[in-house]
């Protein structure tokens, strides 16, 4: 199988163009806020801050999102969002570029992005099977993933020398520009209008919705409970999403809030290898996507799924040893290669045991049982960088996430499944 096969289907290939360039400016805007925090406050608790505000509003909302995206126009959604983020992200790089960006609008923005992304999440997730054929899915996963690790490389790296070289706001311009890009590419799909509902629910549905608030309430309740049904019937969702809800904090909270201060004050590196990071792990993400999409199916996805997070948890030791930073960008490399075998195993059994109806409530309730504990754990990297540093805070992240893994690999429903 060819893993660019589902670039032949137009309204896929739109949606994943626009996604690539926004994925760009993400990265652009990812080194330059991280540096921007450390240049101006020299705080690990403000960058666990400004982590915790974005997630806040996605937690709260998430699953309201996934109602939404199940019973309205999930195209019109993420067109809607793409123009909300990129006003944001403009107002951001004009007060940058006019040196009047403080902390504080960094927080607000940062308020804005969670709720906008707790409608685009699980409308995007979910479009993807609805718009692609059945045969593409894997190449339309594995492409995702590409787009999102092959800006990965380029963008950290451009990112990092457009900070040393001209500063933060032309960065933040690009990423706003991008945002528009992406909705320039999706409006095409909105206007043929061929996916305006999602698949099994009808117009005629839409338009005979409950009109009373008290109604509304009740219907959305119905949803979420039937999106909630959908998983408890499947053991392999649920363990894995409890299993990573803990996980995540062990593992990503290091890498987005402790890695700044590990690069400047353990490393006695700038911001440039900040950049090769990111860039290494992209670099392991699209080689795993590029191989693992040349299959249909994937097999023993249960081991297949958890081991490569085992590993990761190995790197983030390695982290916490303070190691030469070659030996750290090369697990940077490994990082990203078992990062992306897990997300693509995920969204292939997702779409593959969820009914296209609740796919969008399933993929919220899982975002927010995966990101629920996100908060407390920036929060308390944050904190902890502060306080005993950033290799204690690895250290401690990766014999947590090889914790979490072994404990999930104790359930049969992890185990056994093909």
């Amino acid at each position: 199988m060819n893993v660019f096969t589902a670039l032949k289907h137009r309204p896929f290939a739109l949606l994943w163009t626009g996604q690539t360039v926004s994925r760009l400016g993400d990265n652009l805007h990812r080194i330059a806020l991280a540096w921007w925090v450390l240049e101006k406050t020299g705080s690990a608790t403000a960058m666990g801050t400004v982590l915790v505000l974005s997630q806040i509003p996605t937690l709260v909302f998430i699953l309201i999102g996934g109602v939404v995206v199940d019973r309205f126009p999930r195209i019109r959604i993420m067109f809607l969002s793409d123009i909300s983020s990129g006003a944001v992200v403009t107002f951001i790089a004009v007060f940058s570029w006019l040196g009047i960006l403080e902390i504080w609008h960094i927080y607000i923005a940062s308020l804005i992005f969670g709720f906008v992304e707790a409608f685009f999440f699980p409308a995007y997730q979910a479009v993807i099977p609805q718009i692609t054929p059945r045969d593409m899915l894997t190449s339309a996963n594995s492409l995702n993933g590409l787009s999102h690790r092959v800006m990965g490389v380029i963008g950290p790296i451009i990112g990092a020398s457009l900070v040393a070289i001209g500063g933060t706001s032309l960065a933040f311009g690009l990423d706003a520009l991008s945002f528009f890009i992406s909705a320039l590419c999706v409006f095409p799909i909105l206007r043929a209008g061929l996916y305006e509902m999602p698949k099994q629910v009808n117009a005629s549905e839409t338009a005979a919705s409950p009109k009373s608030m008290r109604e509304a309430i009740k219907q959305g309740i119905v949803d979420i409970r039937e999106g909630f049904d959908a998983i408890i019937g499947i053991p392999w969702i649920w363990v894995t999403i409890v299993i990573f809800g803990f996980l995540n904090i062990m593992e990503g909270s290091p890498r987005a809030v402790a890695m700044p201060f590990l690069i400047k004050n353990d490393l006695g590196a700038d911001v440039s290898v900040m950049g090769w990071f990111g860039s290494a792990f992209s670099v392991g993400y699209v080689l795993s996507a590029l191989w693992l999409g040349q299959y249909k199916r994937l097999r023993h996805r249960g081991l297949l799924g958890y081991l490569p997070v085992m590993l990761n948890g190995v790197m983030l030791l390695l982290f916490g040893l303070k190691s030469p930073i070659p030996v750290l960008v090369a697990a940077m490399f490994v990082y990203g290669f078992c990062f992306n075998i897990f997300a693509l195993v995920w969204n292939n059994t997702l779409q593959e045991m969820v009914p296209h109806d609740k796919l969008g409530r399933v993929y919220a309730i899982d975002s927010l049982g995966s990101w629920v504990l996100l908060p407390i754990g920036f929060a308390l990297a944050g904190w902890a960088t502060d306080l005993i540093g950033a290799p204690a805070v690895f250290m401690i992240g990766g014999f947590g996430t090889i914790l979490m893994v072994l404990i999930g690999l104790s359930h049969p429903a992890v185990r056994n499944l093909d």
